[in-house]
């Protein structure tokens, strides 16, 4: 049994985890969602209006040779299949984020994954109640490539606090 599938049955109601859930090297995976063109052209001209992310012409002259998603973009979908990967109780509420890393592109057509490792655990002195909790988020698309990588900061409520 893996070590995500043995935390959600030991996990609180609803299946959210707490502090007393995780484990150091623990790991824990997300579906896969593909990056669409018209979804990478949307995000991109509403946020990131370069044109090696709006214009398949201007982007053949670019840097990347080819349209690739903003990496905020590879960012916000990340955060939703991190979101969905790990279910902590009350939320991921972020206490910071230490890095943040785009090592490839992402182009139209790639199918994102995010595999989520406990890395650090900390409980909080000021804050019985909490957690502190370090992981490594790693996003790869569908050749096993890893496209983005981050470690966030968390807090994590304590067993018999999260509601």
């Amino acid at each position: 049994m893996s070590a995500a599938n043995r935390s959600a049955e030991t996990a609180g109601a609803g299946g959210a985890l707490t502090f007393e859930d995780l484990s150091v090297g623990q790991t824990f995976s997300s579906s896969a969602y593909e990056m669409r063109l018209d979804e990478i052209r949307r995000f991109a001209g509403a946020y990131d209006p370069q044109a090696f992310h709006t214009d398949p012409d201007a982007a053949a002259h670019s840097f990347f040779g080819t349209l690739v998603a903003s990496g905020w973009h590879t960012a916000a979908v990340t955060m939703r299949l991190f979101v969905e990967a790990l279910p902590i109780a009350g939320g991921l509420i972020g206490a910071g984020v230490g890095e943040i890393a785009w090592p490839r592109p992402v182009r139209p057509g790639d199918v994102l994954t995010v595999t989520v490792t406990v890395e650090e655990m900390l409980a909080s002195r000021s804050r019985p109640d909490m957690g502190k909790v370090v992981l490594r988020v790693e996003t790869f698309n569908q050749n096993g490539a890893l496209v983005q990588r981050m470690r966030p900061t968390l807090l994590v409520p304590r067993a018999g606090e999260a509601a």
